[in-house]
């Protein structure tokens, strides 16, 4: 909570850059109401493979991978985990399908995000819930092998009083208007990284927050455009800026300036996708076809049909064929082989 404590993040420096990007947001989230009165079915869409796309990319990103067929399975609560990285996917459906579900009626609190934990784990033999009973580090592994401490987190000892406080900081702030809330929102991530309350899962539970978080303070885009997948594209740069933003961060020197500008900058990313989604996808019907049209365009020029089915799960294997049967006969694509595992070649310009 040291972003929060005596009014630290208040007397943060604020780019120019940066107020444009929390304007340029505000004026996104004004197009939602719009988008929801007038295509519906469209945003139906988009949601169930945010929804896929969200759970894989989180999981993925700590190293937790299930292969596909089975993703699609657990998704659909049509079969039951087999094993840990099974139990973790379905954990996760779970909390983040809660969030969408009634995100306006949690309190973030403590208890609230012990309970994310807890339901992240139920269906593995660890046991969930409860916060890290010894110190724990993030560590860099060197090319030769050995590992050093990146950043030295809170003590087991103080998390309890540190998370405590920082939800009470939090919603103080909120409460009084003294900042704007997306920065708010940041920092609040922001430290509870750097709190790093529980022996593993913290990643995830500070996206399931930001989802959370957002979503109550009107940013609706994560329900349709994966956060998570954003964030695992830039993994390289989503942790470098964690730890630049941490330097001093238990003295309450640090500088958050490098992570409120990553943290908006996927923001950015998710409206920009969001309203070229909701642009490419043009009728109720036909709206998945669509969807991998768009997706299509935005694959290198040389593509497997794999790579679609993996940029747009939930989309059936016939309605994907049927798309590439479609652009084929418009001679846009062509394709160099036989086969699922066959290249297939964009043509001309229609996807710059």
């Amino acid at each position: 909570m040291r972003s929060f404590e005596h009014g630290y993040l208040l007397e943060q420096p604020i780019s120019h850059n940066l107020l444009m990007t929390v304007r340029a947001l505000g004026e996104y989230r004004g197009h939602q109401s719009m988008y929801h009165q007038q295509y519906p079915e469209i945003l139906e869409t988009l949601r169930r493979v945010a929804m896929i796309q969200s759970v894989e990319s989180s999981n993925r990103i700590e190293g937790v991978v299930v292969a596909q067929a089975r993703l699609q399975a657990i998704m659909d609560e049509k079969t039951t985990p087999k094993d840990r990285p099974e139990g973790e996917v379905a954990g996760y459906r779970d909390v983040i399908g809660e969030i969408h579900a009634n995100a306006h009626r949690m309190n973030t609190s403590p208890d609230l995000i012990l309970e994310f934990h807890r339901k992240m784990y139920a269906h593995t033999s660890e046991k969930g819930g409860q916060w890290k009973e010894k110190d724990n580090a993030i560590l860099e592994i060197l090319p030769d092998g050995r590992q050093v401490v990146r950043f030295q987190p809170v003590s087991a000892l103080a998390v309890n009083e540190f998370v405590r406080k920082l939800c009470s900081f939090f919603h103080r702030m909120m409460d009084k208007q003294e900042a704007e809330p997306l920065l708010l929102i940041a920092s609040f991530i922001f430290d509870f990284e750097c709190i790093h309350p529980f022996w593993d899962g913290n990643g995830r539970i500070g996206r399931l927050l930001t989802t959370l978080l957002l979503h109550q303070a009107g940013y609706d885009v994560g329900r349709y455009i994966s956060l998570e997948r954003i964030v695992e594209q830039s993994k390289g740069t989503y942790y470098e800026v964690l730890l630049r933003s941490s330097e001093g961060w238990h003295e309450a020197r640090h500088n958050l300036l490098p992570w409120w500008n990553y943290f908006l900058g996927t923001l950015i990313a998710a409206y920009k996708e969001f309203e070229e989604r909701v642009g490419a996808v043009t009728s109720a019907k036909g709206a998945k076809r669509e969807l991998v049209q768009h997706t299509i365009k935005r694959l290198p020029s040389r593509f497997k049909f794999s790579e679609i089915l993996q940029a747009c799960p939930g989309v059936s294997y016939p309605t994907v064929k049927r798309a590439l049967a479609d652009l084929r006969r418009q001679k846009k694509i062509r394709c160099l082989g036989k086969g699922r595992e066959a290249e297939w070649e964009k043509i001309g310009s229609w996807y710059d």
